[in-house]
């Protein structure tokens, strides 16, 4: 398996630190923009589109900052590959932002950034802010 390259996005989103936080860390929100359904137990969140199926563990969460995953199928690479979405609060404007981390392969890399880009585009419309 060919090498994958951190990459990180920020998009600003109108919305309350509170209240995105539960649309990034819920299967019920995330079922609103993320995926078709997403069920969970415990740590195994399972993300169902379509006909296809991924499963994800969560590697770990911070209530109204940050959430982090780690796709199954990559647990086998002694990598550490993760994605994380964490909303970030500029001090001075109080602007949200929420910062997208997340692996590619370098061939899969614009593909991947615009996924996320039309994943955001949706959640703002789910959130009133686009």
């Amino acid at each position: 398996m060919s090498e994958k390259t951190k990459y990180e996005l920020e998009f600003v989103v109108q919305s309350s630190p509170q209240l995105l936080y539960q649309y990034i860390s819920t299967p019920s929100g995330l079922s609103e923009w993320f995926a078709d359904n997403v069920n969970s137990r415990g740590e195994l969140f399972t993300f169902i589109w379509d006909d296809s199926e991924e499963e994800a563990k969560l590697l770990s969460k911070k209530s109204g900052e940050r959430i982090k995953f780690r796709w199954v199928e990559d647990e086998d690479d002694d990598k550490d590959y993760f994605f994380e979405m964490r909303i970030q609060v500029d001090e001075i404007t109080k602007d949200v932002s929420l910062m997208v981390t997340d692996y590619s392969e370098d061939d899969e890399m614009d593909e991947n950034k615009m996924l996320w880009d039309n994943m955001i585009s949706n959640l703002k419309h789910v959130l009133g802010s686009a």
